[in-house]
């Protein structure tokens, strides 16, 4: 069978990337393979061919991973196929969401799903990146109307380093001591997905960054538009829910003089009150003028982009926003430490409506997660769970453990706090840290950042720097959404509300008074250019510094005393060749001293570090001290002191400690001759002798050449 392959290359970051169309999934609407070094992914896009009655644009992203695609075979013992997704996989599907959903009319309503499956990876090449360019060549090569194509980039810069890197090798960066390691996308014109890690990033090297990654993403939507000039479809055409020009005139002339005084309200609860009673007169202003049902779903998406226009309007021509702050000024902010009794560390932090509670439990070196997906395998010792229930925004729902926007939020601030908490040989601990969203009302992950970092000094960790984060929001006049002029803009300082909901971008920014650790960008525009990101870090650091004020007046640096119900962790290094005699057959000696001392765990790496956790540290000392006679290493000329346990014809068997033994020949028991053992020594005397000889594991003993 000729399945058309058609083959588009080039090199990129000096790597060869191929996208290929053919018959592959030919009943889809669009399939692209993409490959990238060894890396593969097959993307996959379709559209229902009917509008369903929503009010809202029906987008589904699928990122999937399978097993296969690293030659791994994952999965619980009793379940070897793929479940649920990973973490990992979830993150990646949001990528791609946040970079392809903006370009898309909003109006349209019918349901489109694309799906990114991996199917090869090298352990080199991260799918992310061919996994956005296929999807973004899949959709622009379809009839589904979008306003493509996009693509993004890694970006990773080491410390010191004068130029940054694109797409490195995973091996490359894996050991490099990290400045920045980040993923940006966009279209030709704008950038607009930015996910950053940093440890403490200069503002002005990012900017400098993302100019360049900017550039490098203009070249991959050259070569995708080349291809969808040869193989693209006309695009279809689909109905867009525009209302009644007549039912627009009717709510513009009801909301007249009643939305402003609305919206415009310091208290939260209140605007919403007044909100929902405003739209509750509308809708019974409108059925009484009789409009059918589609109509009053209509309304209300119409009711929404009043308060849009309203609140743009506002902010750029009159600096107004609705709770009356100035454009860089922070809601009312509060810092509080030690809140609960018995758990290790505790904080909460309030930032107007916004109020996140920061929990840190440390624990042994075997609590590290483990963790097996295609892209990784190994242990992970601090942990960031971000939790959001239904109270915190007013409203009741079920608890069904964490969604897509809970792992992304506790992603970010995991990438806000990890690059400074201390490495393990400083601090052994297993780290977790639970923030719970008590109220939210405006980027509540970034108050899980201030929360997160007050809460681990607290507990006493001694992490570099406190950090702190804060959201930053865009206004730009809605007649010139591409803002060719760049100066038709506003930027806002910890938006909330109606900032939040109808703003046209979403910038979080997190870090310490020394530079960015973590940076998350969305936009409902085509995006932002390098000057509005510039005046957005600008602005943001500034907030950033005054949040960090308050926080230090809670709490400035690490406690330095652990809580009394953390437990204790006594470390050593032993040989790596000791450690099956220290694990003895089947754990028995390990055991054996864990229950023996009573304490917690012993748990032993690879290369000889050896970790012990008790409840305290007089329980830890004992156990340190049995731990260190099964793996003292002796020498010739050590002296020795233990009792004895078997007496031969020839000598006696003395065990001195750590379940090592050592015999005293006969003729080494004391100066001149000795008929037997028992004229000197008995079963269960204690004696002190000196090693003579060690030979295939065994120890000979003497009490005559200690004497000399």
């Amino acid at each position: 069978m000729n399945l058309g392959r058609k083959q588009f290359k080039m090199d990129f970051a000096g790597k060869p990337l191929t996208l290929e169309v053919s018959r592959l999934a030919d009943q889809a609407d669009a399939s692209v393979l993409g490959r990238y070094g060894d890396t593969t992914v097959l993307a996959t896009v379709v559209m229902s061919k009917k509008d369903i009655d929503k009010d809202y644009f029906p987008l589904m992203v699928n990122y999937e991973e399978k097993f296969y695609a690293a030659g791994k075979i994952l999965g619980s013992r009793f379940v070897r196929r793929e479940g649920r997704s990973s973490d990992e996989a979830i993150l990646t599907g949001r990528l791609i969401d946040r970079t392809i959903r903006p370009l898309f009319d909003q109006k349209m309503r019918r349901e489109i799903q694309l799906v990114v499956t991996v199917l090869t990876y090298d352990g080199e090449n991260d799918p992310d990146f061919i996994g956005l360019l296929a999807a973004s060549a899949a959709l622009a090569i379809s009839p589904i109307p979008w306003d493509g194509p996009v693509a993004g980039v890694k970006i990773f810069k080491t410390k010191g380093a004068s130029e940054v890197k694109f797409n490195p090798n995973l091996s490359e960066t894996a050991n490099a001591q990290m400045e920045m390691d980040a993923f940006l996308s966009g279209t030709k014109e704008r950038i607009n997905m930015i996910e950053l890690e940093g440890n403490e990033a200069q503002e002005s090297e990012v900017v400098r960054a993302f100019s360049e990654g900017h550039k490098e993403i203009q070249k991959l939507i050259h070569w995708q538009e080349t291809i969808i000039k040869e193989i693209g479809k006309p695009k279809a055409k689909v109905g867009l829910a525009e209302p009644d020009e007549k039912l627009k005139k009717e709510i513009k002339s009801f909301l007249k003089n009643k939305l402003e005084k609305a919206v415009y309200n310091p208290n939260k609860q209140e605007m919403y009150e007044n909100l929902g009673g405003l739209k509750n007169s509308l809708k019974e202003h409108l059925e009484k003028k009789e409009y059918s049902e589609k109509e009053l779903i209509a309304a209300n998406n119409l009711f929404e982009e009043e308060i849009n226009d309203l609140v743009h309007e506002k902010i750029l021509k009159e600096e107004k926003r609705p709770d009356g702050r100035k454009l860089n000024e922070l809601r009312e902010l509060h810092s509080e430490v030690a809140l609960l009794p018995r758990v290790h560390g505790s904080a909460l932090f309030i930032r107007g409506n916004t109020q996140a509670l920061g929990v840190t439990t440390l624990g042994a070196p075997g609590d590290q997660q483990l963790v097996e997906t295609v892209e990784f395998s190994g242990k992970r010792r601090f942990l960031l769970h971000y939790n959001f229930p239904p109270y915190s925004v007013g409203e009741i729902g079920p608890f069904r453990g964490p969604g897509r926007r809970d792992i992304g939020h506790g992603n970010l601030a995991h990438k806000a706090l990890r690059n400074l908490i201390p490495a393990q040989e400083q601090f052994p601990y297993t780290i977790r840290l639970v923030s719970e969203i008590l109220s939210s009302n405006g980027s509540s992950s970034m108050a899980t950042v201030c929360a997160g970092s007050l809460s681990l000094m607290d507990a006493g960790v001694p992490i570099r720097k406190p950090a702190a984060g804060i959201a930053m929001g865009l206004m730009i006049d809605q007649s010139d959404k591409t803002n060719k002029s760049n100066k038709s803009y506003k930027v806002l300082t910890d938006i909330q509300g109606p900032e939040d909901h109808h703003g046209d971008m979403d910038f979080k920014a997190a870090g310490t008074d020394s530079g960015v650790t973590a940076i998350q960008m969305d936009v409902k525009i085509q995006g932002i250019t390098p000057e509005m990101l510039e005046k957005t870090l600008a602005q943001a650091k500034e907030a950033r510094l005054e949040i960090l004020k308050t926080m230090n007046q809670a709490l400035s640096a690490p406690r330095p005393q652990l809580s009394p119900f953390a437990p204790s962790i006594i470390s050593l290094q032993i040989n790596p060749e000791l450690i099956g005699g220290l694990i003895g057959p089947g754990g028995k000696v390990i055991n054996g001293i864990i229950e023996k001392t009573g304490v917690t765990t012993i748990d032993i790496e690879d290369d000889g570090r050896v970790f012990i956790t008790a409840a305290n540290q007089e329980t830890g000392q004992k156990a340190l001290a049995e731990v260190m006679a099964i793996t003292k290493e002796y020498k010739i000329g050590d002296i020795v002191e233990g009792t004895v346990v078997k007496i031969l014809e020839f000598g006696a068997i003395v065990e001195f400690g750590g379940g090592k033994d050592g015999m005293i020949h006969v003729s080494e028991l004391k100066e001149g001759y000795v008929k037997k053992v028992e004229d000197v020594l008995r079963l269960g005397d204690f004696v002190r002798a000196k090693i003579v000889k060690m030979e295939n594991g065994k120890i000979g003993l003497s009490i005559k050449q200690l004497t000399k």
